[in-house]
């Protein structure tokens, strides 16, 4: 069979099950990404010289010779930083997601532990970073393992962990409208490592529960032993 008539039959195969319309949403949805994209990167790529300048004069306020050799290209390297730790001012759920959700008849608790994550206090401008985990209880609907340890990017921006521990959750629930979410992060926080009380080994640990965890005491104590558990090693 040669292969015009295989993808002929293919392409008969795939409208006949409905994947025609599957396939050209996919491809519009990928389209707009790329031009969302584009778009982004556009927008900080015009950004960037009012931050370079910003960071000179930050510079020559601490009394730094900018034109040294180490300094010369530092306000841009740090214009250039701050925007990526910042570019969930950018980023969506649905960005994220990349449509990745499936239909699934599963009911069961899902948890993603120990995920690496960091972010910058919006009190001080320097990072906190530790440890998320992520359990929810599907309805009908799962999302790809790897989207939930990437969905913590939408908190890349100033802010508190407190508000971004709630802000993930929300996030997962709206977009999956599972029957509970529940979030922990454990963060080391810089402000108070490296000034103020510059307590070394102090964590800050944060939660947010909705739906069945907020509700049902069995199954929040289930997700916090669960998600709290360490691998005993061999």
């Amino acid at each position: 069979m040669n292969t015009h008539r295989v993808n002929d039959i293919v392409e008969e195969f795939h409208c006949n099950n409905g994947f025609s319309d599957l396939i050209i949403d996919t491809k519009k949805s990928a389209v707009h990404r790329k031009h969302e994209t584009s778009r982004k990167e556009d927008e900080d790529q015009s950004r960037l010289p009012a931050l370079e300048a910003a960071y000179t004069n930050i510079l020559l306020h601490l009394g730094e010779d900018t034109h040294r050799a180490g300094l010369l290209r530092t306000p841009l390297r740090a214009a250039k930083a701050i925007q990526f730790l910042t570019k969930g001012y950018h980023e969506t759920i649905d960005d994220i997601l990349n449509n990745a959700i499936f239909d699934e008849d599963h009911d069961e608790m899902v948890i993603v532990k120990d995920i690496d994550m960091f972010s910058l206090c919006e009190h001080h401008l320097v990072p906190f970073f530790g440890k998320v985990h992520i359990g929810y209880i599907p309805n009908k609907k799962v999302v790809g393992l790897s989207k939930l340890v990437d969905i913590w990017r939408i908190i890349l921006f100033l802010s508190v962990q407190e508000r971004l521990t709630k802000q993930i959750a929300v996030g997962i629930y709206e977009a999956l409208q599972p029957k509970g979410v529940a979030v922990v992060i454990e963060a080391a926080h810089m402000c108070m490592v490296m000034r103020g009380v510059q307590k070394m080994n102090s964590r800050t640990v944060t939660s947010a529960m909705l739906g069945v965890y907020l509700e049902d005491l069995k199954s929040r104590e289930e997700f916090l032993t669960l998600s709290q558990r360490t691998e005993q090693k061999p």
